[in-house]
């Protein structure tokens, strides 16, 4: 995590307790000549255009107090959208039962990327069914070896 985004997560996560919001993920990036600072918020329910202006201009006043960022850059508060990143042990838990894309660092019965429902999480394995032609099969994956992970669309 970068500096930037450490000093940036101290100053939302208040503001997202406050508004029952919780902080998915943090990006500060360029692309092409431009920074951006990108701040992903979801609830139960899922987040709206108000959420997101709210948590916008109350941490734009902030960042605007504190100018931890020395040059311009674009502030977006956006949702995750379907495909949200799994980031914490409690995105894990919330997923399950849910169709999930985990990419590992290296490979698990040769495969490094794995789609499928999200069968168990006990804190160290993840247990995901994925489908082999036509059968089902589960995969343990341990948690210290996944490199990242998401929700996954399915249209099946």
């Amino acid at each position: 995590m970068s500096k930037v985004t450490e000093v940036v997560e101290k100053l939302a996560e208040p503001i997202l307790e406050e508004l029952g919001l919780e902080l998915v993920e943090i990006e500060y990036v360029k692309e092409g000549k431009s920074w951006f600072l990108r701040i992903y918020i979801d609830k139960d329910l899922g987040v709206d255009i108000e959420d997101c202006g709210v948590v916008s201009e109350r941490l734009s006043e902030k960042l605007d107090e504190l100018d931890p960022i020395p040059h311009n850059y674009f502030l977006e508060v956006s949702s995750p959208g379907a495909e949200r990143p799994l980031k914490k042990s409690k995105d894990f838990e919330k997923a399950i039962g849910k169709n999930v894309f985990i990419k590992t660092y290296e490979p698990i019965d040769g495969e490094k990327s794995f789609e499928g429902l999200l069968q168990a999480f006990d804190g160290q394995t993840v247990i995901i069914e994925v489908k082999i032609k036509t059968r089902k099969k589960n995969i343990e994956i341990p948690y210290e070896k996944i490199a990242n992970a998401r929700l996954a669309v399915s249209f099946s």
